[in-house]
């Protein structure tokens, strides 16, 4: 007689149908629930065990996470749900709720086709709330909610069964105004939940019970009979626990509001994907095909100090098997698949193959990062940028205090900004010996030193955090010229300010970075506000600048062109006031005299003289700084608002809205980053503990005129240059 089925059997032969296959993630604020609703997940799916789910924190499997009770890193699970008499594979991704570790939600949405938001049902929906809602309908991500912590409305705040409803109803209002706003086009009005349809769920995560309609309907448990277990204590909360086991309540609202993989790609694919959907890679992407040729795109790396580099990625087309032969995209080389897993948290179960619509774990592959495509054909174009609602901001130096381990943290911080790419930068200037890393925030990089330190076992030692500017310029410069060192080669260019519009649907991903095919983006381009003819001129387009060759019949121009390309990324990343990145930018090739011996106008000759003239040009354009401002949300107790507005105001802040409810006020206000170093403790002062901040957004505007020259003066005496800009010098520094 056949013995029973295996954990491992059981997922091998579900993943092989798609239609019964359901990628998710959950996604909130930070300390709303999602670890420990997680954890009642896994223990309802048999992979924990049902008295320590909610306190196990299974998925925070990184001893930081565990003693800071925060989710930092975006952990996977596979588990089997009966449903209707069906088998189903949920493929969980848990993500951080904390803002400086929002990187990871981004990347985890690119692998899932629907998530669960959950909103604490006492705070309701908070400036995290927004930005996951944001980061997963930009994916085309489909929500569903879960409101958690119902047991605090019962047991602290001593609401009654109507109560309870008016406070849920707001907070499904708030939800749906905000997928309303962030919602795509086709799917506005569509993707709204609903407690009449199912889409939303009541419960508590620590209690490890839920309820919905479907369920209110199907028990006939109602919110008077929940308020009643918990007045008659924990064993008959125990026993509500086993009526409507949140694990049931959850996977069953999963399996039915939110899409297989199947029909999630026949939407999703156009909206992540560069190809032609008519090609043979295109329709064997939108329809899942586990048959075509095989497609991987890789959205998590996780560095494990013993099993090396581990990539987590989405199988969206063909069949990923052990051993075969296949094609890193970006890295441009060919490597055999040695080993390939599914996930049960920190565990990593091996299977021989995962087809087409699976989360997959890789291991055994040097080199690997996020946003790399594993791929069966070389030529396959490429997923659209993974691309995170805010850029790094702060950085830190790192030093290691033993000169022997420079070797090492090199191969650390390589690793590390491959890992937390696109949230986490690192810069490692060999000619200087200058190492940075650049995060979202102090936390972030307080966590990212805690790993090279506990994970690497390096002894380092960092600078206190600087804030990275961007310059630009504030109008059209003079057309300014730039020779080749050996004085045969001339180029033209004009500088100017990139149109608002255009500036914002780059930063927001709307117009894709890198250089641009012939014919192709024009139009997008001309949508946001270019003129027509500079669009269809558009070459590259690098850190929020843009490229545009103006020229007409230049000889030999065409064989110089990638070397012009190359002078002005090199600009895009080092601009010529301090050497921080370039942004908002309208570089303008207008003219060029090229000698007409190629060996008279190689790259060490075109270089330079693309580099002189974008630098003259940008000096006669009146450049000036942008510094980094976040919107932030403060929240507490009103009575210490007057202490609050005047640190707001001391750190040239601008407050926005203040918004004052019974004892408690919650603020909003522009902060510069500049000034937020430190703003955590400086505002637990000010509140006597009894305030808290997020961050809700985050923009560049102008330093204060007066600011500039003191601000580029310190940048550069740290960077090693000369405290004077020489702004029209003939040679480069």
């Amino acid at each position: 007689m056949a013995g029973k089925e295996t954990l491992v059997e059981k997922i091998m032969r579900v993943m092989k149908d798609r239609t019964k296959i359901r990628n998710i993630s959950t996604a909130a604020h930070i300390d709303h629930g999602k670890t420990t609703v997680s954890d009642s997940l896994l223990a309802g799916a048999g992979m924990l065990s049902e008295e320590i789910a909610g306190q196990a924190r299974a998925l925070d499997y990184l001893e930081e996470e565990q003693q800071r009770g925060i989710t930092i890193q975006a952990a996977a699970v596979s588990m089997v749900h009966e449903y209707e008499g069906e088998t189903y594979l949920i493929n969980l991704i848990d993500t951080p709720g904390h803002i400086d570790f929002s990187g990871e939600v981004t990347r985890a949405m690119r692998a899932v086709d629907g998530v669960i938001i959950i909103v604490d049902a006492v705070e309701g929906v908070m400036p995290q709330t927004e930005t996951v809602i944001r980061q997963s309908l930009k994916e085309y991500v489909k929500p569903i909610l879960f409101i958690n912590k119902v047991d605090r409305l019962i047991t602290e705040l001593k609401l009654d069964a109507k109560q309870m409803q008016e406070r849920f109803a707001k907070i499904i209002k708030d939800v749906n105004r905000l997928i309303e706003e962030f919602a795509p086009e086709e799917f506005k009005g569509k993707w709204k939940v609903s407690v009449e349809d199912g889409s939303v769920a009541f419960g508590s995560g620590i209690h490890k019970w839920a309820i919905s309609l479907p369920y209110i309907k199907k028990t006939g448990i109602t919110f008077k009979d929940i308020i009643e277990a918990y007045e008659k204590g924990k064993e008959a909360v125990r026993e509500l626990a086993k009526k409507i086991p949140l694990h049931k309540v959850l996977l069953d609202m999963v399996v039915k509001h939110l899409p297989s993989p199947v029909e999630a790609q026949q939407y999703r694919i156009k909206h992540i994907w560069t190809g032609d959907l008519e090609s043979e890679v295109g329709k064997a992407l939108v329809n899942c095909d586990p048959n075509g040729p095989l497609v991987i795109e890789i959205t998590k790396i996780i560095v494990d100090p013993q099993a090396g580099e581990l990539g987590l990625g989405r199988v969206f087309s063909g069949t990923a098997k052990r051993g075969m032969e296949v094609f890193l995209r970006y890295a441009q080389r060919s490597v055999k698949l040695q080993q390939i897993y599914v996930s049960k948290g920190p565990h990593r179960l091996q299977v021989e193959e995962v087809p087409a619509g699976n989360i997959i774990g890789i291991a055994g592959i040097k080199g690997l990062s996020v946003g790399e495509i594993i791929t069966s054909s070389p030529d396959i174009p490429p997923f659209k940028e993974i691309k995170h609602l805010f850029e790094p901001v702060v950085t830190k130096a790192v030093e290691v205090k033993n000169p022997k381990d420079l070797g090492k943290l090199i191969q650390v911080l390589r690793a590390i900004g491959k890992e937390y790419y696109p949230d986490v930068k690192v810069e490692i200037n060999e000619r200087t010996g200058e190492y940075l890393i650049s995060g979202q925030g102090e936390l972030h990089l307080e966590w990212i030193e805690t790993k090279i330190r506990k994970y690497f076992g390096l002894d380092i030692v960092t600078s206190p955090p600087i804030v990275v500017y961007r310059e630009t310029v504030t109008k059209r410069g003079e057309v300014a010229e730039g020779k080749s060192p050996n004085k045969h080669n001339k180029i033209y260019i004009q500088v100017e300010p990139l149109e608002d519009q255009v500036y914002e649907a780059i930063r927001k991903g709307l117009i894709p970075e890198g250089k641009v095919k012939k014919g192709q983006l024009w139009k997008i381009l001309e949508k946001y506000g270019m003129d027509r003819e500079e669009a269809k001129r558009v070459l590259d387009i690098c850190g929020g600048n843009v490229f545009v060759d103006m020229t007409v019949g230049i000889i030999h121009l065409r064989e110089a062109i990638d070397m012009i390309l190359t002078a002005f990324e090199q600009m895009c990343k080092e601009g010529p006031l301090a050497k921080e990145p370039m942004t908002k930018v309208k570089v303008k090739l207008v003219d060029a005299i090229l000698h007409e011996d190629a060996i008279h106008r190689g790259p060490a000759q075109i270089i330079p003289a693309t580099r002189q003239a974008i630098r003259k040009a940008f000096f006669s354009a009146a450049p000036t700084l942008l510094e980094p401002i976040q919107r932030i949300r403060i929240d507490g107790n009103a009575e210490y608002f007057s202490n609050v507005a005047k640190l707001i105001q001391s750190k040239r802040g601008k407050l926005r809205e203040v918004e004052h409810k019974g004892d408690k006020v919650t603020i909003i206000a522009d902060m510069p980053v500049a000034e937020l170093i430190g703003f955590t403790s400086e505002l637990r002062s000010a509140s006597q503990g009894r305030m808290a901040w997020f961050r809700v957004d985050q923009y560049f505007a102008p330093v204060p005129k007066e600011m500039v020259k003191d601000i580029i003066k310190r940048i550069r005496e740290r960077k090693g240059l000369p405290p004077e800009i020489k702004g029209l010098e003939e040679t480069e520094e």
